[in-house]
């Protein structure tokens, strides 16, 4: 079973809480995939999640979620960390 990142960084932007559990200068390329957004969804509306690739390997980790910014800082948190168990876990 995969380790479950701790958050790094929780910043609000214009549309959204970016809830940062990576730094994303690891990785060699960064995507939203459509795969992430039933999961991501099934917890809080309108999120989305980021996820990057090492170079050189295989494998996708998720680097950040984005969620709603009328839900607040420490729900957004508590919402992304979720989100990220479920695709982790």
């Amino acid at each position: 079973m995969a380790t479950i990142p701790g958050v790094d960084n929780v910043e609000t932007e214009d549309d959204y809480i970016h809830v940062r559990f990576r730094d994303p200068d690891r990785y060699d390329e960064i995507r939203t995939p459509d795969w992430a957004e039933n999961p991501a969804e099934s917890v809080s509306e309108g999120s989305e999640v980021r996820t990057g690739k090492v170079e050189g390997e295989d494998d996708w980790e998720v680097t950040s979620v984005l969620i709603s910014k009328n839900v607040g800082e420490d729900k957004a948190e508590e919402q992304a960390r979720e989100i990220v168990e479920k695709i982790e876990s």
